[in-house]
């Protein structure tokens, strides 16, 4: 059986609240990307590595959609978007990445 694959529109920002709109397949491999400042342009000169807000799809051409949907749009209404479901605009994937470490009883 196939697995099934999921496409991902989301937006990153800095401390600031500098917005960047984006489009993957892979959502933990782009914010690690977006947080070790490996995805060149925008984002790595920006410092944009918060993932604040993100919706996922089951097809490529429906993420694609809106996400050119969502960047044609003025950033007030990006912000009411975030503020919806993260109105304190917290890193969503603030713990992505890290070691885990256990507690253990000597």
């Amino acid at each position: 059986m196939q697995e099934e694959k999921f496409f991902y529109v989301y937006m990153v920002a800095d401390r600031s609240r500098v917005l960047y709109v984006g489009f993957t397949s892979d959502l933990y491999q782009r914010v690690l990307q977006h947080r070790r400042g490996t995805f060149q342009g925008f984002t790595s000169r920006y410092g944009c590595n918060r993932l604040v807000w993100f919706e996922r799809y089951g097809s490529s051409l429906e993420a694609i959609a809106r996400e050119k949907q969502i960047k044609r749009w003025r950033r007030e209404k990006k912000i009411f978007l975030i503020e919806l479901e993260n109105p304190r605009w917290e890193d969503l994937a603030k713990d992505w990445g890290m070691k885990m470490e256990f507690y253990r009883e000597e």
